[in-house]
Protein backbone atom coordinates (compact mmCIF):
# COMPACT_ATOMS: atom_id res chain seq x y z
CA UNK A 1 0.00 0.00 0.00
CA UNK A 2 1.37 3.16 -1.25
CA UNK A 3 1.85 5.67 1.89
CA UNK A 4 -0.08 9.09 1.57
CA UNK A 5 2.20 11.74 1.62
CA UNK A 6 1.54 13.66 4.53
CA UNK A 7 1.61 17.29 2.09
CA UNK A 8 -0.95 17.82 -0.87
CA UNK A 9 -2.15 19.99 -3.60
CA UNK A 10 -4.67 21.70 -1.77
CA UNK A 11 -8.38 21.06 -2.73
CA UNK A 12 -9.55 22.69 -6.01
CA UNK A 13 -5.61 22.87 -6.98
CA UNK A 14 -3.48 20.38 -9.34
CA UNK A 15 0.20 20.31 -10.18
CA UNK A 16 1.37 20.56 -13.83
CA UNK A 17 3.77 17.98 -14.66
CA UNK A 18 6.26 17.84 -17.22
CA UNK A 19 3.97 15.67 -19.50
CA UNK A 20 0.82 17.88 -19.35
CA UNK A 21 2.76 20.93 -19.19
CA UNK A 22 3.70 20.34 -22.97
CA UNK A 23 -0.30 20.97 -23.44
CA UNK A 24 0.10 24.11 -21.78
CA UNK A 25 2.65 24.96 -23.92
CA UNK A 26 1.09 23.72 -26.97
CA UNK A 27 -2.00 25.96 -26.19
CA UNK A 28 0.20 28.82 -25.59
CA UNK A 29 2.39 28.84 -28.71
CA UNK A 30 -0.37 28.08 -30.93
CA UNK A 31 -2.53 31.29 -29.46
CA UNK A 32 0.12 33.36 -29.88
CA UNK A 33 0.94 32.83 -33.27
CA UNK A 34 -3.04 33.52 -33.93
CA UNK A 35 -3.54 36.30 -32.02
CA UNK A 36 -0.40 38.00 -33.39
CA UNK A 37 -1.60 38.08 -36.99
CA UNK A 38 -4.63 39.70 -36.06
CA UNK A 39 -2.64 42.48 -33.97
CA UNK A 40 -3.18 41.61 -30.47
CA UNK A 41 -0.44 42.47 -28.06
CA UNK A 42 0.13 40.72 -25.07
CA UNK A 43 -0.35 42.27 -21.41
CA UNK A 44 0.46 40.40 -18.27
CA UNK A 45 -1.53 42.09 -14.64
CA UNK A 46 -0.80 41.54 -11.21
CA UNK A 47 -2.35 38.33 -9.61
CA UNK A 48 -4.04 40.47 -7.40
CA UNK A 49 -5.87 43.45 -7.67
CA UNK A 50 -7.81 45.84 -5.22
CA UNK A 51 -11.11 43.99 -4.33
CA UNK A 52 -13.04 47.24 -5.09
CA UNK A 53 -11.75 47.00 -8.89
CA UNK A 54 -13.83 43.55 -8.79
CA UNK A 55 -16.79 44.46 -6.83
CA UNK A 56 -17.39 47.38 -9.49
CA UNK A 57 -16.39 45.68 -12.56
CA UNK A 58 -18.22 42.18 -11.91
CA UNK A 59 -21.20 43.28 -9.87
CA UNK A 60 -22.03 42.70 -6.12
CA UNK A 61 -24.81 40.28 -6.77
CA UNK A 62 -22.78 38.10 -9.04
CA UNK A 63 -22.00 34.51 -7.48
CA UNK A 64 -17.82 35.32 -8.29
CA UNK A 65 -18.47 38.32 -5.91
CA UNK A 66 -20.84 36.71 -3.54
CA UNK A 67 -19.29 33.24 -3.03
CA UNK A 68 -16.08 32.65 -4.91
CA UNK A 69 -13.42 35.69 -4.34
CA UNK A 70 -9.80 34.90 -2.46
CA UNK A 71 -9.45 38.26 -0.37
CA UNK A 72 -7.10 39.07 2.30
CA UNK A 73 -6.70 42.12 4.19
CA UNK A 74 -2.66 43.93 4.07
CA UNK A 75 -0.87 44.99 7.28
CA UNK A 76 -1.38 48.03 5.52
CA UNK A 77 -5.21 48.01 6.13
CA UNK A 78 -5.66 47.35 2.36
CA UNK A 79 -7.62 44.61 0.37
CA UNK A 80 -6.49 42.85 -1.79
CA UNK A 81 -8.03 39.80 -4.26
CA UNK A 82 -6.69 37.42 -6.02
CA UNK A 83 -8.25 37.80 -9.74
CA UNK A 84 -11.29 35.71 -10.52
CA UNK A 85 -11.23 36.79 -13.99
CA UNK A 86 -8.75 38.57 -16.40
CA UNK A 87 -11.35 41.84 -18.20
CA UNK A 88 -11.51 43.92 -14.92
CA UNK A 89 -7.69 43.86 -14.70
CA UNK A 90 -6.83 44.71 -18.41
CA UNK A 91 -9.87 47.53 -18.00
CA UNK A 92 -7.92 48.91 -15.00
CA UNK A 93 -4.61 48.93 -16.86
CA UNK A 94 -6.18 50.59 -20.01
CA UNK A 95 -7.14 53.58 -18.38
CA UNK A 96 -3.95 53.60 -16.07
CA UNK A 97 -1.83 53.67 -18.66
CA UNK A 98 -3.37 55.83 -21.33
CA UNK A 99 -4.37 53.87 -24.00
CA UNK A 100 -7.11 55.63 -24.92
CA UNK A 101 -5.16 57.98 -26.28
CA UNK A 102 -3.39 55.28 -28.30
CA UNK A 103 -4.64 54.45 -32.00
CA UNK A 104 -8.43 52.56 -31.11
CA UNK A 105 -9.23 49.78 -31.33
CA UNK A 106 -6.56 49.01 -28.67
CA UNK A 107 -6.15 44.83 -28.82
CA UNK A 108 -4.56 43.05 -25.86
CA UNK A 109 -4.40 39.62 -25.02
CA UNK A 110 -2.93 37.56 -21.47
CA UNK A 111 -2.57 34.10 -20.52
CA UNK A 112 -2.19 33.51 -17.26
CA UNK A 113 -3.85 31.87 -13.56
CA UNK A 114 -6.72 32.92 -12.08
CA UNK A 115 -8.46 32.01 -9.27
CA UNK A 116 -12.21 31.31 -7.60
CA UNK A 117 -13.37 29.52 -4.51
CA UNK A 118 -15.56 26.56 -6.60
CA UNK A 119 -16.49 23.27 -5.57
CA UNK A 120 -13.93 21.60 -7.23
CA UNK A 121 -15.45 19.02 -10.08
CA UNK A 122 -14.65 18.39 -13.85
CA UNK A 123 -13.81 21.54 -15.68
CA UNK A 124 -13.75 24.01 -12.77
CA UNK A 125 -10.62 24.23 -10.31
CA UNK A 126 -9.65 26.92 -7.75
CA UNK A 127 -6.61 27.86 -9.55
CA UNK A 128 -7.12 27.95 -13.30
CA UNK A 129 -5.53 28.63 -16.52
CA UNK A 130 -7.07 31.53 -18.68
CA UNK A 131 -6.73 32.57 -22.10
CA UNK A 132 -8.20 36.51 -22.56
CA UNK A 133 -8.32 38.62 -25.48
CA UNK A 134 -10.02 41.99 -25.84
CA UNK A 135 -10.65 44.76 -27.70
CA UNK A 136 -10.95 48.08 -26.69
CA UNK A 137 -12.20 51.84 -28.45
CA UNK A 138 -14.13 50.44 -30.87
CA UNK A 139 -18.17 49.45 -31.22
CA UNK A 140 -18.53 48.08 -34.71
CA UNK A 141 -19.80 44.65 -34.72
CA UNK A 142 -17.46 43.15 -36.80
CA UNK A 143 -15.16 42.87 -33.58
CA UNK A 144 -17.89 40.97 -31.62
CA UNK A 145 -17.45 38.58 -34.66
CA UNK A 146 -14.37 38.96 -35.19
CA UNK A 147 -13.65 37.78 -31.32
CA UNK A 148 -15.77 34.80 -32.03
CA UNK A 149 -13.56 33.43 -35.13
CA UNK A 150 -10.28 34.07 -33.49
CA UNK A 151 -11.31 31.40 -30.49
CA UNK A 152 -12.58 29.23 -33.02
CA UNK A 153 -9.34 29.35 -35.07
CA UNK A 154 -7.51 28.85 -32.36
CA UNK A 155 -9.73 25.87 -30.79
CA UNK A 156 -9.34 23.96 -34.88
CA UNK A 157 -6.15 24.83 -34.85
CA UNK A 158 -5.71 22.83 -32.07
CA UNK A 159 -7.02 19.97 -33.45
CA UNK A 160 -11.07 20.24 -32.13
CA UNK A 161 -13.80 19.51 -33.69
CA UNK A 162 -17.54 19.73 -33.70
CA UNK A 163 -17.03 23.37 -31.92
CA UNK A 164 -20.61 25.28 -31.89
CA UNK A 165 -21.04 28.61 -30.61
CA UNK A 166 -24.30 29.52 -27.96
CA UNK A 167 -25.05 33.70 -28.64
CA UNK A 168 -27.27 35.87 -27.85
CA UNK A 169 -27.80 39.82 -26.87
CA UNK A 170 -28.82 41.03 -23.54
CA UNK A 171 -29.45 45.01 -24.69
CA UNK A 172 -28.12 47.65 -22.91
CA UNK A 173 -29.11 50.68 -21.01
CA UNK A 174 -31.82 51.24 -23.05
CA UNK A 175 -33.54 47.68 -23.80
CA UNK A 176 -32.66 46.02 -20.38
CA UNK A 177 -34.92 47.62 -17.81
CA UNK A 178 -38.47 47.07 -19.44
CA UNK A 179 -36.82 43.23 -20.08
CA UNK A 180 -36.18 42.91 -16.91
CA UNK A 181 -39.61 44.08 -15.59
CA UNK A 182 -41.54 41.85 -17.90
CA UNK A 183 -38.82 38.67 -16.69
CA UNK A 184 -39.25 39.71 -13.01
CA UNK A 185 -43.26 39.42 -13.54
CA UNK A 186 -42.90 36.17 -14.98
CA UNK A 187 -40.31 35.17 -11.98
CA UNK A 188 -42.62 36.04 -9.28
CA UNK A 189 -45.60 33.30 -10.37
CA UNK A 190 -42.92 31.00 -9.93
CA UNK A 191 -41.44 32.42 -6.92
CA UNK A 192 -41.95 29.12 -4.71
CA UNK A 193 -39.91 26.90 -7.39
CA UNK A 194 -36.83 28.95 -7.91
CA UNK A 195 -34.13 28.16 -5.81
CA UNK A 196 -32.99 29.83 -2.91
CA UNK A 197 -29.96 32.26 -4.99
CA UNK A 198 -32.12 32.89 -7.73
CA UNK A 199 -34.80 34.40 -5.22
CA UNK A 200 -32.25 36.72 -4.02
CA UNK A 201 -31.66 37.60 -7.47
CA UNK A 202 -34.84 38.27 -8.53
CA UNK A 203 -34.60 41.01 -6.01
CA UNK A 204 -31.15 42.45 -6.74
CA UNK A 205 -30.67 41.51 -10.76
CA UNK A 206 -33.05 39.04 -12.49
CA UNK A 207 -30.86 38.46 -15.49
CA UNK A 208 -28.76 36.73 -13.45
CA UNK A 209 -31.90 33.95 -12.65
CA UNK A 210 -31.00 33.44 -16.49
CA UNK A 211 -27.43 32.41 -15.58
CA UNK A 212 -28.43 29.63 -12.83
CA UNK A 213 -27.33 25.93 -13.43
CA UNK A 214 -29.97 24.49 -11.48
CA UNK A 215 -32.49 22.28 -13.14
CA UNK A 216 -35.46 23.41 -11.62
CA UNK A 217 -34.60 27.19 -12.27
CA UNK A 218 -33.73 26.09 -15.79
CA UNK A 219 -36.95 24.58 -16.34
CA UNK A 220 -38.75 27.64 -15.04
CA UNK A 221 -36.37 29.87 -17.50
CA UNK A 222 -37.02 28.17 -20.57
CA UNK A 223 -40.76 29.04 -20.20
CA UNK A 224 -39.62 32.78 -19.60
CA UNK A 225 -39.95 35.99 -22.30
CA UNK A 226 -37.15 36.49 -24.57
CA UNK A 227 -35.05 39.46 -24.56
CA UNK A 228 -34.32 39.12 -28.19
CA UNK A 229 -37.80 40.12 -28.17
CA UNK A 230 -37.75 43.03 -26.14
CA UNK A 231 -34.33 44.64 -27.78
CA UNK A 232 -34.10 48.26 -28.96
CA UNK A 233 -33.11 48.90 -32.16
CA UNK A 234 -29.95 49.80 -32.04
CA UNK A 235 -29.31 46.72 -30.00
CA UNK A 236 -31.24 44.47 -32.82
CA UNK A 237 -29.31 46.33 -35.68
CA UNK A 238 -26.12 45.49 -33.90
CA UNK A 239 -27.29 41.26 -33.33
CA UNK A 240 -27.98 41.33 -36.76
CA UNK A 241 -25.14 42.65 -38.06
CA UNK A 242 -23.12 40.28 -35.62
CA UNK A 243 -24.76 37.00 -37.11
CA UNK A 244 -24.23 38.16 -40.28
CA UNK A 245 -20.60 38.10 -40.24
CA UNK A 246 -20.81 35.16 -38.55
CA UNK A 247 -22.73 33.46 -41.64
CA UNK A 248 -20.26 35.70 -43.99
CA UNK A 249 -17.16 33.55 -42.42
CA UNK A 250 -19.56 30.10 -42.10
CA UNK A 251 -19.29 30.42 -38.51
CA UNK A 252 -21.66 27.32 -36.91
CA UNK A 253 -24.00 29.08 -34.27
CA UNK A 254 -27.27 28.69 -32.50
CA UNK A 255 -29.19 31.66 -31.08
CA UNK A 256 -29.56 30.91 -27.49
CA UNK A 257 -32.52 33.45 -26.12
CA UNK A 258 -31.32 32.85 -22.36
CA UNK A 259 -27.58 33.19 -22.61
CA UNK A 260 -26.98 35.90 -20.10
CA UNK A 261 -23.54 35.17 -18.52
CA UNK A 262 -22.44 35.33 -14.67
CA UNK A 263 -21.13 38.80 -14.73
CA UNK A 264 -22.77 42.16 -14.50
CA UNK A 265 -20.65 44.12 -17.55
CA UNK A 266 -21.79 42.36 -20.50
CA UNK A 267 -23.90 44.59 -22.80
CA UNK A 268 -25.33 43.41 -26.18
CA UNK A 269 -23.58 40.05 -27.85
CA UNK A 270 -22.48 37.36 -25.29
CA UNK A 271 -21.58 33.93 -26.46
CA UNK A 272 -20.04 30.59 -25.35
CA UNK A 273 -18.17 28.50 -27.53
CA UNK A 274 -18.53 24.32 -26.68
CA UNK A 275 -17.54 20.85 -28.19
CA UNK A 276 -20.16 18.84 -29.75
CA UNK A 277 -18.99 14.95 -28.47
CA UNK A 278 -20.36 12.43 -30.64
CA UNK A 279 -21.93 8.98 -29.51
CA UNK A 280 -21.53 5.30 -30.50
CA UNK A 281 -25.03 5.87 -31.44
CA UNK A 282 -24.05 8.62 -33.97
CA UNK A 283 -26.09 10.91 -32.19
CA UNK A 284 -24.24 14.34 -30.69
CA UNK A 285 -24.60 15.96 -27.45
CA UNK A 286 -23.02 19.29 -26.06
CA UNK A 287 -20.37 19.19 -23.36
CA UNK A 288 -21.79 21.51 -20.45
CA UNK A 289 -18.54 22.82 -19.46
CA UNK A 290 -18.50 25.87 -21.99
CA UNK A 291 -14.37 26.04 -23.53
CA UNK A 292 -14.59 29.80 -24.56
CA UNK A 293 -16.94 32.85 -23.21
CA UNK A 294 -17.62 36.10 -23.49
CA UNK A 295 -19.20 39.09 -24.80
CA UNK A 296 -19.40 43.16 -25.36
CA UNK A 297 -18.88 45.16 -22.49
CA UNK A 298 -19.63 48.94 -23.59
CA UNK A 299 -19.94 50.43 -20.25
CA UNK A 300 -16.92 48.94 -18.04
CA UNK A 301 -14.00 51.36 -19.06
CA UNK A 302 -16.82 54.36 -17.50
CA UNK A 303 -17.84 52.52 -14.29
CA UNK A 304 -14.20 51.86 -13.56
CA UNK A 305 -13.83 55.59 -13.51
CA UNK A 306 -12.39 55.88 -17.50
CA UNK A 307 -14.31 57.03 -20.57
CA UNK A 308 -17.02 55.74 -22.72
CA UNK A 309 -15.63 53.11 -24.49
CA UNK A 310 -17.14 50.50 -26.53
CA UNK A 311 -15.32 46.88 -25.67
CA UNK A 312 -15.53 43.64 -26.10
CA UNK A 313 -13.61 40.12 -25.21
CA UNK A 314 -13.34 36.42 -24.21
CA UNK A 315 -12.09 33.97 -21.97
CA UNK A 316 -11.15 30.52 -23.09
CA UNK A 317 -10.72 27.85 -19.92
CA UNK A 318 -6.92 26.15 -20.19
CA UNK A 319 -7.54 22.93 -18.52
CA UNK A 320 -11.11 22.79 -20.01
CA UNK A 321 -9.24 22.46 -23.35
CA UNK A 322 -6.65 20.16 -21.74
CA UNK A 323 -8.91 17.61 -20.97
CA UNK A 324 -11.15 17.98 -24.76
CA UNK A 325 -7.42 17.27 -26.49
CA UNK A 326 -7.05 14.10 -24.20
CA UNK A 327 -10.38 12.87 -24.73
CA UNK A 328 -9.82 13.32 -28.35
CA UNK A 329 -6.60 11.45 -28.28
CA UNK A 330 -4.89 14.97 -29.85
CA UNK A 331 -0.95 15.07 -28.82
CA UNK A 332 1.04 17.90 -26.93
CA UNK A 333 4.04 19.09 -27.75
CA UNK A 334 6.64 16.97 -28.42
CA UNK A 335 9.41 16.76 -25.76
CA UNK A 336 12.52 18.36 -26.09
CA UNK A 337 14.99 16.81 -28.42
CA UNK A 338 16.82 13.40 -26.36
CA UNK A 339 20.07 14.99 -26.02
CA UNK A 340 22.59 12.90 -28.35
CA UNK A 341 25.64 13.28 -26.32
CA UNK A 342 26.49 12.55 -22.99
CA UNK A 343 29.32 13.77 -20.78
CA UNK A 344 31.28 11.51 -18.21
CA UNK A 345 33.70 12.70 -15.36
CA UNK A 346 35.92 11.34 -13.49
CA UNK A 347 37.79 13.42 -10.65
CA UNK A 348 37.29 16.87 -9.34
CA UNK A 349 39.20 18.91 -11.79
CA UNK A 350 37.68 16.59 -14.59
CA UNK A 351 34.20 17.88 -12.56
CA UNK A 352 35.15 21.39 -12.97
CA UNK A 353 36.18 21.34 -16.47
CA UNK A 354 33.19 19.71 -17.21
CA UNK A 355 30.76 22.52 -16.19
CA UNK A 356 33.05 24.77 -18.59
CA UNK A 357 32.70 22.58 -21.26
CA UNK A 358 28.84 22.26 -21.13
CA UNK A 359 28.64 26.17 -21.60
CA UNK A 360 30.37 25.49 -24.91
CA UNK A 361 28.35 22.60 -26.25
CA UNK A 362 25.33 25.49 -25.13
CA UNK A 363 26.98 27.98 -27.11
CA UNK A 364 27.45 25.82 -30.08
CA UNK A 365 23.29 24.77 -29.58
CA UNK A 366 24.58 21.01 -29.14
CA UNK A 367 22.64 19.18 -26.27
CA UNK A 368 24.36 17.51 -23.51
CA UNK A 369 23.13 15.41 -20.71
CA UNK A 370 25.32 14.57 -17.72
CA UNK A 371 25.09 13.33 -13.95
CA UNK A 372 28.23 15.55 -13.11
CA UNK A 373 26.96 14.96 -9.19
CA UNK A 374 28.04 11.35 -9.57
CA UNK A 375 31.86 9.70 -8.57
CA UNK A 376 31.05 7.06 -10.58
CA UNK A 377 32.18 5.97 -14.09
CA UNK A 378 30.14 2.72 -14.21
CA UNK A 379 27.04 5.07 -13.09
CA UNK A 380 27.17 7.21 -15.50
CA UNK A 381 27.92 5.43 -18.58
CA UNK A 382 24.71 3.21 -17.45
CA UNK A 383 22.74 6.42 -17.57
CA UNK A 384 24.49 7.19 -20.66
CA UNK A 385 22.75 3.70 -22.24
CA UNK A 386 19.46 4.50 -20.50
CA UNK A 387 19.52 7.83 -22.36
CA UNK A 388 20.45 6.30 -25.83
CA UNK A 389 22.90 8.91 -26.34
CA UNK A 390 24.78 8.43 -29.53
CA UNK A 391 28.45 9.37 -28.32
CA UNK A 392 29.60 9.69 -24.63
CA UNK A 393 32.63 11.98 -23.60
CA UNK A 394 34.88 10.79 -20.80
CA UNK A 395 37.00 13.35 -19.41
CA UNK A 396 39.06 11.80 -16.54
CA UNK A 397 41.81 13.32 -14.19
CA UNK A 398 44.85 12.40 -16.53
CA UNK A 399 42.72 13.88 -19.49
CA UNK A 400 42.05 16.69 -17.73
CA UNK A 401 45.65 17.34 -16.91
CA UNK A 402 46.48 16.72 -20.68
CA UNK A 403 43.47 19.11 -21.98
CA UNK A 404 42.14 15.77 -23.61
CA UNK A 405 38.55 13.97 -23.92
CA UNK A 406 38.00 10.41 -25.22
CA UNK A 407 35.06 10.44 -26.96
CA UNK A 408 33.14 6.99 -27.25
CA UNK A 409 31.05 5.80 -30.08
CA UNK A 410 27.98 3.86 -28.43
CA UNK A 411 27.22 1.62 -31.17
CA UNK A 412 30.62 0.35 -32.17
CA UNK A 413 32.35 0.77 -28.90
CA UNK A 414 35.40 2.74 -30.73
CA UNK A 415 36.79 5.76 -28.70
CA UNK A 416 39.12 8.17 -29.81
CA UNK A 417 40.79 10.56 -27.90
CA UNK A 418 41.17 14.17 -29.00
CA UNK A 419 41.88 17.75 -27.95
CA UNK A 420 39.47 19.39 -25.91
CA UNK A 421 39.63 22.60 -27.62
CA UNK A 422 38.43 20.43 -30.71
CA UNK A 423 35.57 18.45 -29.31
CA UNK A 424 32.90 20.15 -30.24
CA UNK A 425 34.16 20.47 -34.09
CA UNK A 426 34.79 16.65 -33.48
CA UNK A 427 30.92 16.11 -31.99
CA UNK A 428 29.44 18.50 -34.62
CA UNK A 429 30.90 16.60 -37.81
CA UNK A 430 30.01 13.03 -36.59
CA UNK A 431 26.34 14.06 -36.04
CA UNK A 432 26.27 15.83 -39.29
CA UNK A 433 27.53 12.62 -40.88
CA UNK A 434 24.84 10.65 -38.77
CA UNK A 435 22.02 13.27 -40.55
CA UNK A 436 23.25 12.70 -44.12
Amino acid sequence: MTRRAKFQTPSGTHDILPGNYQYYKKIYQTADSIVSFYGFSQIENPVFEESELFSKAIGMTTEIIEKQMYTLKTRGGDFLTLRPEATAGIVRAYIQHGMQNLPQPVKLWCFGRFYRYERPQAGRYREFYQLNLETLGEEAPLRDAQIIQIFLNILTELGLKNLTVNINSIGDNQCQPYYKKILVSFLKKHQDLLCLDCKKRLQKNPLRCLDCKREKCQKIIERAPQILDHLCKACKSHFEKVLELLDETKVFYNLSPYLARGLDYYTKTVFEIFSKESSKEGNSKINKNALVGGGRYDNLVRALRGKDVPACGGAMGVERVVEKLKERGIKALKSPTRPQIFIAQLGRLAQRKSLGLLEEFRKANIEVAEALGKNSLIAQLNLANKAKVKYVLILGQKEALEKEIIIRDMRTGKQKTVKIQRVITEIKQRLKKHKL
